[in-house]
């Protein structure tokens, strides 16, 4: 088998927690080389990768001839920098979510990619979770009967800004709604396709924040409704879903487990179940069925978060198509900016002509 040697720009949280560990569950993937400057980084970077090089600037790996693969983990205001300068170069490319901050540099980076003939694909890694598989199940099944609105939430807690924190900062790209947003934005597009327009209520209400850390988007289908909502303040979990149709409603609480696995430092090549939820948290269908009413747990589908490494790799062994085009990324980022627009002038924004890839 041809290994794709593969170089890591940025080993923080993201590349020490969805990257690294995620590729290592592929074998046409071979991590070689891993820009980590921090003294702890390096160390955390021998333990747990240790065929893998210290780089300690994005130079070395863009200059390196044997890798075709880089991965784009750093700070959101250097994604499109650092992308366009890997396909520059020569290499295939991931970035991290948000692809970019802008759609002229998203349509910037597609054509480039194009041009040299490379893959260039979104870390849309929510694809491949259990909790949104289970769900794409239940809108397939039918048994909701037509969907009239979908509740989707990403929340956590923290009532203090982290110190020295880029994400804390009012820098491009910071913010939930860059940060989170672009997951639930694309899970709506994968499931229903393009709205027919957007509305944004963007908020900070932390004291002393800086950047946005409450949204609430709508997104607007000609019958349907899809809230997308992310806090910062949320200390009593929220459901995952709240999915409503003709016939009754399905609700998910509880996450996808592959988020926590990975931060405890486990890897996804060492656990037969990988990606499996606790049926604790299995979600809930209620329905008129037959003219009875019915109350069903749904078991989970399986989450895989290696599913999108392998698809970059048969893609780029020219064996597939990318799952998360960028394409696709492109209009997640139109959506935020048109979000923005929303906020500013307080009203509801028409995605007509703005979008490319639905």
């Amino acid at each position: 088998m041809r290994k794709i040697r593969v170089g890591l720009i940025g080993f923080g949280i993201s590349g020490q927690v969805f990257h690294a560990p995620v590729m290592r569950s592929i074998a046409a993937l071979d991590l070689v080389k891993v820009t980590a400057r921090k003294a702890e980084q390096q160390v955390l970077l021998k333990e747990r990768f240790p065929q893998a090089e210290i780089a300690l600037s994005a130079d070395e790996i863009f200059a390196d001839d044997t890798i075709e693969l880089v991965v784009v983990a750093t700070s959101n205001d250097m994604h499109y920098p650092m992308a366009k300068r890997a396909l520059e170069a020569g290499k295939h490319v991931v970035v991290e979510k948000p692809f970019t901050n802008t759609v002229e540099q998203a349509d910037e980076l597609i054509a480039l990619a194009k041009e040299k003939n490379l893959v260039l694909a979104p870390y849309h890694n929510l694809r491949f979770t259990s909790d949104f598989r289970t769900l794409v199940k239940i809108i397939a099944g039918g048994r909701l009967g037509r969907i009239v609105n979908l509740e989707s939430r990403f929340d956590r807690f923290r009532n203090y800004l982290r110190p020295n924190a880029w994400r804390e900062e009012n820098l491009p790209g910071s913010g939930i709604f860059y940060d989170l947003g672009p997951h639930l934005i694309d899970q709506a597009l994968q499931l229903f396709g393009k709205p027919n327009a957007v509305f944004a209520d963007l908020a900070v209400q932390r004291d002393h924040a800086k950047t946005i850390d409450n949204f609430d988007c709508i997104l607007y289908y000609d019958n349907l409704r899809v809230s997308l909502k992310g806090s910062m303040l949320a200390k009593e979990p929220t459901p995952r879903y709240r999915l409503f149709g003709m016939n009754g409603n399905f609700v998910k609480n509880g996450v996808d487990p592959q988020e926590a696995l990975l931060r405890d430092g486990k890897f996804p090549d060492e656990d037969p179940n990988w990606g499996e939820e606790d049926p604790s948290i299995y979600g809930k269908l209620n329905i008129v069925e037959d003219g009875r009413d019915v109350e069903e747990i749904i078991a989970s589908e399986r989450g895989s978060y290696p599913d999108f490494y392998q698809n970059v790799a048969d893609t780029i062994l020219g064996q597939a198509t990318l799952i998360a085009s960028p394409e696709q990324a492109r209009d997640v980022i139109r959506i935020i900016e048109l979000g923005y627009q929303s906020q500013s002038e307080r009203r509801v924004i028409s995605t007509e002509d703005q979008l490319i890839a639905y």
